[in-house]
Parts: C-alpha cells; sequence; structure tokens
C-alpha cells in the first residue's frame, strides 16, 4: 500500500511543479516599477496620503451636547 501511496504523492508534487514551472515570472525591478507607478497615480485618493475631510470622518471626536 506504501508503494501506490508514494507514487500517488510523487505525482501530486511532479504536478505542482508543472504548474509552478508554467508561472509567468515578472523580474523584480519590473514589479517594483510598476508598484511605484501605481502609488503615485493613485496618491490622490488615497486617505492616508491626502487625510479625511472633517465632514467626512468617522474617527472625529464627537460633538458633546451638553444643557444648562
Amino acid at each position: 500500500m506504501s508503494g501506490s501511496s508514494n507514487i500517488l504523492t510523487m505525482k501530486k508534487i511532479v504536478q505542482q511543479l508543472r504548474f509552478e514551472a508554467s508561472t509567468n515570472r515578472v523580474k523584480v525591478s519590473q514589479a517594483a516599477a510598476d508598484l511605484q507607478q501605481f502609488c503615485i497615480q493613485n496618491a490622490l485618493h488615497d486617505p492616508l496620503l491626502t487625510g479625511l475631510c472633517s465632514g467626512t470622518n468617522p474617527f472625529r471626536p464627537q460633538k458633546v451636547c451638553s444643557f444648562l
């Protein structure tokens, strides 16, 4: 029984290796350039960089309502 399970395991490994070998690769320098370009293009829409409008900011301190 261990022989057939060993063959099945090896077939799964070969299948995974074939899948990984067929994956298109991108050079790190190209991926970094693409990421930098994406960040620059979307910087104006990023609330961490531009901040939130005080009217739409859900994290602003709540106004206190007090009665005299």
